[in-house]
């Protein structure tokens, strides 16, 4: 993971794939798990900081793609959660959905 931070700094967004198994536990999804966390932790003010995005994948093994700004990463690394980051973005693709968090701005 420290590689791929490595790259560039005008990188926004890590990329990270989910199996359709992982997708089936709702702890897996950020829209689901990630607020009841901040509130548990006190971490509540880091809404305006999280931008999360979805788009669906095409074969089983890759079904969901979710985009994900440091802010989100650190959370989502925080809740244990463990999912295959497959590459940087500079910002999620326009056919991506935001599933929690703020909107993508420059």
């Amino acid at each position: 993971m420290d590689a791929l931070k490595e790259e560039s700094v005008s990188l926004n967004y890590t990329v990270l794939e989910l199996t359709a198994e992982q997708i089936r536990e709702t702890d897996n999804s950020p829209s689901v798990s990630m607020w009841p966390h901040l509130v548990n932790t006190a971490q509540t003010q880091l809404i305006n900081k999280i931008s999360i995005y979805m788009e669906p994948g095409e074969t089983r093994e890759r079904a969901r793609l979710l985009y994900m700004n440091a802010t989100a990463l650190n959370v989502w690394h925080e809740m244990n959660q463990s999912t295959m980051a497959v590459h940087m973005v500079h910002r999620p693709p326009r056919t991506a959905q935001l599933i929690f968090g703020m909107p993508f701005s420059e």
